[in-house]
């Protein structure tokens, strides 16, 4: 899938977890509804770090720039360290270690120990990284530029800077779900996984698929492209990804967040 439909699938998810906390009886409070839902819509755009064309190789200029680098040799370096007989020689590493499970827990898990054990700065680069991503997925065309790069960081900064001052104060989330003594913010890698999974699932539905499953061995293959059967499936830009799709995290997205608050 292209970046938009990342993001908004992500954002949905979000809120679908939204109504679902709300239906057990662990309601969000509004601010996490909204945080957690901005989140997911950029980390949905993260496993795309193996691919320098994508939104978040070019959100931080050379940073980004570099790091793709890094992560595209290190995913490249595992899969041919990895792979199996059926697997295909390949020449890089896009769609491969940043598209499965493993990468999506790791990273979610780590978020959440910064978030607990670098305090209220770590937490603002949390959540300072999501909201530039947030922005460029979701108002792709606003963003759209590398003029607008410097506009874009700005707002994410100072979105972040209000949305932590909204989350410190009692009640509105902090220590949602994780309510012990210093776990406050803990919460912060759940929708951090569920973007990159939500990532997965939604390349999985292209004509390449996605080896969500590694390091499992599916047959003679470790990297094995999961999927549903081809016919079903569609081409990343594609009418299917724009017409159906993307109307549809809509519609889902807005029926999530009025059941996350109790509005329906």
């Amino acid at each position: 899938m292209m970046g938009p439909a990342h993001s908004l699938s992500g954002a949905a998810a979000w809120l679908g977890v939204g109504a679902a906390a709300a239906a057990t009886g662990h309601t969000m409070p509004w601010p996490v509804v909204l945080v957690g839902a901005l989140i997911c819509a950029g980390a949905a755009l993260a496993p795309d770090l193996d691919h320098k064309a994508a939104t978040i190789s070019r959100a931080f200029g050379p940073v980004s720039r570099s790091l793709c680098e890094i992560v595209d040799k290190l995913s490249y370096a595992v899969y041919k360290g990895t792979r199996k007989p059926g697997d295909p020689r390949r020449s890089g590493g896009h769609r491969t270690l940043t598209h499965t499970w493993l990468w999506a827990v790791l990273i979610g898990a780590g978020t959440s120990a910064l978030a607990i054990t670098g305090g209220r700065w770590a937490v603002l680069a949390i959540l300072f990284v999501h909201m530039v991503l947030a922005i460029e997925g979701l108002l792709w065309r606003a963003a759209r530029g590398s003029s607008s790069d410097i506009l874009v960081w700005l707002l994410a900064a100072t979105s972040a800077w209000i949305l932590a001052g909204v989350l410190d104060k009692p009640g509105n989330g902090s220590d949602w779900l994780f309510t012990a003594p210093g776990q406050e913010y803990l919460w912060l890698g759940l929708p951090i996984v569920l973007g990159a999974l939500v990532h997965d699932i939604g390349d999985a539905l292209t004509v390449s698929g996605c080896p969500i499953l590694w390091p499992i061995p599916v047959g003679r293959k470790r990297w094995y492209p999961i999927g549903p059967p081809k016919a079903m499936r569609f081409r990343a830009g594609s009418w299917v990804e724009l017409k159906v799709l993307m109307p549809a995290f809509m519609l889902l997205g807005g029926v999530g967040c009025a059941a996350a608050l109790n509005v329906i």
